[in-house]
């Protein structure tokens, strides 16, 4: 088992193709985002608790009406297969075994009901322009068993993800987005100096989706609703006043808008926001479990845990990755004096000064 989770990234490197790497690590633009959420974490701070008398801390926590092991879900990605033959199997398998629920993404290279028959499953929805479609992909997912629909909403167009177009990357034959492969053949064509995947993105989803298209999804499914891809409070609060169970404040780890704010920097008011009317989930650069603890701390219920993973499937290690994660969290829950999350969230959070390099 690696030290950190940051060590699966350089395992990974010595397993995989330049443009494979390139496609997982890469942000947008000039990536300024993507370092941001980094070294925004980096510069939360917690106050311990000492003489608490905790010796076996409750990372347990209940999302969207089900219980889990931690507040962790695993993040929707696409085109797992790309790491490993095994793909998205293999790392439900490994979130099944860790107690925590497994995102399945619409672009997945596995069918949806395939992979929710391995573990517990949300299921991620992009918005396509064959509404027709989307209305299938929902009822595919509630009727695999998956407990919730989480859409993603800040993906109009895709970021322009400059490692892509210099690599001219295109998927390999083998990998499909098995859940509308009848969409994506611009993903498998190389065109020099073009990203294949922005293509294909481009002429399969809509980029009018409206606040009307998610009040129309509301009332076309019973699961529990997620809206991801929140930043500006108003947002949160407009997604629980559509009848949001939730929302997910994220910049798509970096991958969209290259200018936006660090992800947990936009988590405190969009909490302040919402209220107690909704779970409010964290994503893009969470590393570890003092990372987890740290969102906790300023208010989210759960974070969702992306790249990292990536790179432990690649080198087949995504259960020891979860364990580590769990441990760091407990690790993380004893050195504040924390004896469950409802303590963790009651620590006080402070904010060093940082800067990143250009």
């Amino acid at each position: 088992m690696a030290d950190t989770l940051a060590d699966y990234e350089s395992l990974a490197a010595a397993v995989l193709p330049t443009e494979v790497r390139d496609f997982v690590a890469g942000g947008s633009g000039s990536e300024t985002t993507l370092r941001h959420n980094r070294a925004a974490l980096d510069a939360i701070t917690l106050t311990p608790r000492v003489l608490a008398g905790v010796d076996d801390p409750d990372t347990a926590c209940t999302l969207l009406g089900s219980q889990f092991a931690m507040p962790v879900a695993v993040a929707p990605m696409a085109y797992q297969r790309l790491l490993h033959p095994d793909g998205e199997l293999l790392l439900a398998s490994a979130a099944a075994a860790a107690g925590i629920p497994y995102v399945i993404g619409t672009l997945s290279s596995y069918p949806l009901e395939k992979i929710a028959a391995t573990a517990p499953s949300w299921f991620q929805l992009y918005w396509l322009r064959d509404r027709g479609l989307v209305a299938a992909l929902v009822d595919r997912a509630a009727d695999a068993g998956c407990t919730a629909l989480m859409v993603t909403v800040d993906v109009p167009v895709m970021g322009r993800r400059l490692r892509d177009v210099r690599n001219s990357f295109a998927l390999p034959p083998e990998v499909v987005a098995a859940n509308i492969v009848d969409m994506v053949t611009e993903a498998h064509t190389a065109v020099p100096g073009l990203s294949a995947v922005a293509a294909h993105t481009a002429s399969a989803f809509d980029p009018a989706v409206s606040w009307s298209d998610l009040e129309w999804l509301r009332r076309s499914s019973e699961l529990p609703l997620v809206v991801k891809g929140i930043l500006d409070p108003r947002d949160a609060r407009r997604a629980v006043d559509a009848g949001a169970d939730g929302v997910v404040v994220s910049n798509h780890g970096g991958r969209q808008f290259d200018g936006a704010p660090a992800s947990i920097d936009a988590l405190g008011p969009v909490v302040e926001a919402v209220g107690n009317d909704c779970a409010v989930l964290l994503d893009s650069g969470i590393r570890s479990g003092t990372d987890i603890a740290k969102a906790i701390a300023l208010g989210a219920s759960a974070v969702l845990v992306g790249r990292p993973l990536l790179w432990a499937l690649a080198v087949e290690a995504v259960d020891d990755a979860l364990t580590l994660l769990r441990q760091e969290l407990r690790d993380a829950m004893l050195l504040t004096g924390c004896e469950d999350l409802a303590a963790l969230a009651r620590l006080t959070t402070g904010r060093t000064t940082w800067q990143t390099s250009s």
